[in-house]
This record gives C-alpha cells, structure tokens and sequence, in this order.
C-alpha cells in the first residue's frame, strides 16, 4: 500500500497563488512509486490547477462537494462534475460538521455519491475535546466510522479512505495540543476493529487510515511510524512549500 500526504489547503490561496504554489511544487518532487501525493485546493481552483498538475506526480482532491449529480442546488458542486477533475474527496471533516452542520445522513451519501462517480472519498471522523473528556472517543469514532460507511459495500471498502482526525488536535491558532502516536495508535486500532466486524479481516486490513492533527515536519515521522497508519493529512503546514516538502521527504524516508 503506498503512503498518503494529503495537503488540505482549506480556505487559503486565490487560483494565482495556487497555481505558483503548484508549480513550485511539482518542480521540487520527483516521480514517488510508493508516495502518493495529494493537495485539496478550494473549489475554484480545482479546474485550472487540473490543467497544470502533473498527475505522475500527484493528484487532486475536493474538499467537499455535494451527493446530487444534478438539479436545483443554488451554490454546490457535484461529484459528477468532479468527475474525472479530481481522484479524491475529503467528506465530513470535523469543519464541515461543527461549522456547517453536516450529519451522518449527509455524510453518508456523499460516500456512495464518490463511490459511485469513481472518486476516492477520504472520510473523516474524530472526538471534539469534551467528547474526549467524557471517554466518548470509543463511541464517536465507531457512531462516525458506521454512519459514514453505512452505504458501502464489501466490494466497495477497499474504494475508501478513512482519516483520524481528532478535532482537540487541530490546529487553529489557537490550540496546541498535539496527540500522541500512543493515542493514534488506539485510535487506529479501533477503526481496524471496526473495520474487521463490519466487513472481514481482510477487507479491514486493506483499508489506507490516515491520521491528521497540527502534523508538521516535526512529529510527520513519529505519526508515520505508529503501526495501521498509512499516511498523513496535513493542513497548516502543506501551505508552507518548505515544511510541506519535508514531509513528504519524512515520508520517503519512512518507506526505506
């Protein structure tokens, strides 16, 4: 299984600055075999960059998108026009969840929307720091992991991605926490174990977990070494050329 960095540039960078920031990018990384190399720009973005990116080096994703393919929704993009745009999808992110007020249900059928438009959807689920503080973490990784996935089928798991990112761990600019390759290592077993009870051993172990959570060059290889984790989202820092390409270079180091 290849390793994934995925760099969410969230609501940053206009298309000018996004494609610089690109083509500064695919000058300084070479052809990965076993790296897979994802940036998730904003949506207006997405065309043009899909026009420059060299996709030997790596791929699009969306940061959201819609679970119609078509019809009257003012404002939203659909994976069917995503199509072919994009190889990957981020879904219920935490911002998209607690700023937005995305349910299991809407979460849940933009799964199968990606699925069923060939795109790759990275589901993300993860506990708030209160959920945390009541030992709710158990339960809302598994209420999370089984709304997202209620649609899938054993055929289609392996079409999935799954992202651990605990929401008291992300950066705001405000908070600082950071959590531990012990606590990722847990949380990464219970999503195996969930995996597995829904869908078999094998299917579980053939499913790609990222983890996600204030990642910087500093602690990139200590949470690529936790065992079950296959890669790395990476937010604040994958706006920064330098701090992004450590990584990715911690990550090729990890590999070898």
């Amino acid at each position: 299984m290849k390793t994934f960095i995925v760099g969410n540039w969230k609501l940053n960078f206009n298309v000018g600055e996004a494609s610089i920031y690109l083509h500064k990018l695919q000058k300084k990384l070479p052809n990965y075999r076993d790296i897979e190399v994802v940036v998730a720009p904003s949506t207006i973005a997405i065309q043009p960059l899909s026009l420059q990116i060299d996709r030997h080096k790596m791929k699009l994703a969306a940061q959201n998108a819609f679970y119609r393919d078509y019809g009257s929704y003012s404002g939203e993009t659909s994976f069917s026009q995503l199509r072919g745009v994009v190889d990957y999808c981020i879904i219920g992110h935490s911002e998209r969840r607690y700023i937005f007020g995305e349910n299991d249900k809407d979460i849940t059928k933009k799964v199968e929307a990606a699925i069923r438009n060939k795109i790759t959807p990275i589901l993300c689920i993860g506990e708030t720091e209160s959920e945390r503080a009541f030992n709710e973490t158990s339960d809302v990784i598994r209420d999370q992991l089984l709304g997202g996935l209620r649609d899938v089928s054993e055929e289609d798991i392996s079409k999935v991605i799954i992202a651990y990112e605990p929401v008291w761990a992300l950066s705001n600019g405000k908070n600082s926490k950071l959590a531990s390759p012990d606590e990722v290592s847990d949380a990464v077993k219970l999503i195996r174990k969930t995996l597995e009870e829904l869908y078999g051993k094998k299917a579980a172990e053939e499913v790609a977990i990222l983890f996600g959570g204030n990642v910087r060059p500093s602690n990139a290889g200590g949470y690529l070494t936790v065992p079950g984790v296959n890669g790395i989202m990476v937010g604040g820092a994958s706006l920064i050329l330098s701090e992004f390409t450590d990584i990715i270079e911690i990550a090729k180091r990890v590999r070898s």
